[in-house]
C-alpha cells in the first residue's frame, strides 16, 4: 500500500533509540522528512547518522532537548520547521513502589510524558489546521487503561495523555487533521531490555529466560512474547499517513491482545 505520505515532514520525540527511533524509521521508509529528538547529544547524533545511511532518500535531522527542562522544550519548539505529522514519544517509566514515589517525581512524570505533548501539539497543530491538513500521535500504552499496581505514577500519565489526544481530536472538526493514540502492549524497547537485563543480573538468570519468564506472567498476552518496536511504528506510521483518514480520535490498541476489555 502506497501511504501517500512521500515530502511530508515529520517530528518524532523521544527517537534517538526504541519505538521512537522504530517510527522515524518506518516514516523515512515512506518518503517522510523526519526530524530525530533526544536528551543525549551523542545517542542523537549516532541516531541521526545510521537513519541518514539508512534512508538516503529523506532529510533526517536531530534537535537535541530534554522535555523535563522547559527553557530546552522552548528553543526546541524555535528551532522546528513546518511540520506536517507529529509523533509525541518521548515518556519516562521505571518499576517503583507506590508509598516510594515522591511528590517531585510525579511531577517529573507528568512535565515529560503528559506536557511535552501539550506544548508541541499547542505549538504545531495551529498550522496544521490553517493548513487544513496534519497527523498528531501519541504513542501511550495498555498501561494508561489497566494501571500496573508497580508503575502506577507512569500509568496515570499514560490515561492522562489519552485524555489530551482525545481532547485535541474534537477541535479538528471538520479538516483533515486528526488526532490518535496508540496503546502499545508490552514492547522490548531499549529502556525495557535495559530493565530487564539489570534484573537478570541481579538475580543471576540469563536475559532471554527472564523475557520469558516475564511473559509468561502475563496471562491475558495472545501474542505470548513481547511487542518489537518496528511493530508499534508500524501502526503509528499508518495513522499518520492519509489512507488513515477516518480514523479521528481513536485510542488503537497495538498490545498484543493483553488488554482484555473494549475500548
Amino acid at each position: 500500500m502506497d501511504l501517500q505520505l512521500s515530502g511530508k515532514t515529520a517530528f518524532i520525540s523521544g527517537s534517538s533509540q526504541g519505538i521512537g527511533y522504530a517510527t522515524a524509521k518506518a516514516l523515512a521508509g515512506e518518503g517522510v522528512n523526519v526530524v530525530l529528538n533526544g536528551r543525549d547529544p551523542a545517542k542523537l547524533a549516532e541516531a541521526v547518522d545510521v537513519l541518514r545511511r539508512e534512508a538516503p532518500a529523506v532529510s533526517v535531522t536531530g534537535i537535541q532537548a530534554d522535555f523535563s527542562v522547559a527553557d530546552d522544550v522552548d528553543r526546541l519548539c524555535d528551532e522546528l520547521p513546518s511540520v506536517d505529522i507529529l509523533i509525541n514519544n518521548v515518556g519516562l517509566f521505571e518499576l517503583k513502589p507506590f508509598d516510594l514515589i515522591s511528590d517531585e517525581e510525579w511531577r517529573r512524570y507528568f512535565e515529560v510524558n503528559v506536557l511535552s505533548g501539550v506544548r508541541l501539539a499547542r505549538h504545531l497543530m495551529p498550522a496544521m489546521l490553517d493548513r487544513g491538513w496534519g497527523r498528531i500521535v501519541f504513542v501511550s500504552s495498555e498501561s494508561g487503561v489497566n494501571i500496573p499496581a508497580d508503575m502506577i505514577h507512569y500509568g496515570t500519565s499514560k490515561t492522562a495523555m489519552l485524555a489530551v489526544g482525545n481532547g485535541l481530536a474534537k477541535l479538528t472538526k471538520g479538516t483533515a487533521v486528526t488526532v490518535n493514540s496508540v496503546l502499545g502492549g508490552p514492547t522490548y524497547s531499549t529502556g525495557v531490555a535495559e530493565t530487564v537485563r539489570s534484573l537478570a543480573d541481579a538475580q543471576s538468570l540469563l536475559e532471554d529466560d527472564l523475557k520469558v519468564a516475564i511473559i509468561g506472567a502475563n496471562q491475558t498476552s495472545l501474542l505470548g512474547r513481547f511487542i518489537e518496536p518496528s511493530e508499534i511504528a508500524n501502526t503509528v506510521t499508518f495513522l499518520a499517513s492519509p489512507a488513515a483518514s477516518a480514523i479521528n480520535g481513536s485510542a488503537v490498541r497495538v498490545d498484543g491482545g493483553v488488554l482484555t476489555t473494549i475500548l
